[in-house]
């Protein structure tokens, strides 16, 4: 089963795909926070013939819902709408795993880049495989 990860962002958001067994996470690409985003995730999703969508879910150090996740949450209404209205489209889960520090972990290990949010996405997405590795 292949997986696209989501690092949702305010200005962009990253993007990461696994590989076809579910097992590992690449970063993929940084794209931009526009009107465009969910017909652009939709996109790579048919590209790459994604079956499920692992979605960052911002908590604080509480557990409780960061500002960002009322949009992150609207942003995930829009994917499914997307989804829904493409003809082509399959039906595809779409999965929230929480993110904690994704960004500053992905400087960390690699550095200020311009794929500092893909990077954060793999590290969700991997998040996610390595808890449901059973379940996958």
């Amino acid at each position: 089963m292949k997986y696209l990860g989501i690092d949702y962002g305010e200005k962009n958001v990253g993007i990461a795909v696994s590989d076809d067994g579910g097992n590992l996470a690449f970063a993929k690409t940084v794209l931009k926070n526009d009107k465009n985003l969910p017909e652009n995730v939709l996109r790579i999703c048919e590209e790459e013939k994604i079956e499920a969508i692992v979605l960052g879910e911002s908590l604080d150090f509480a557990g409780k819902p960061n500002p960002i996740m009322k949009d992150i949450l609207n942003f995930k209404g829009k994917l499914v709408g997307a989804f829904s209205h493409s003809e082509n489209a399959p039906k595809i889960p779409i999965y929230l795993e929480p993110e904690f520090l994704t960004s500053a972990e992905a400087e960390r290990l690699q550095g200020k880049t311009n794929k500092l949010d893909a990077s954060a996405a793999a590290l969700i997405l991997k998040s996610y495989l390595d808890k449901n590795k059973e379940d996958l």
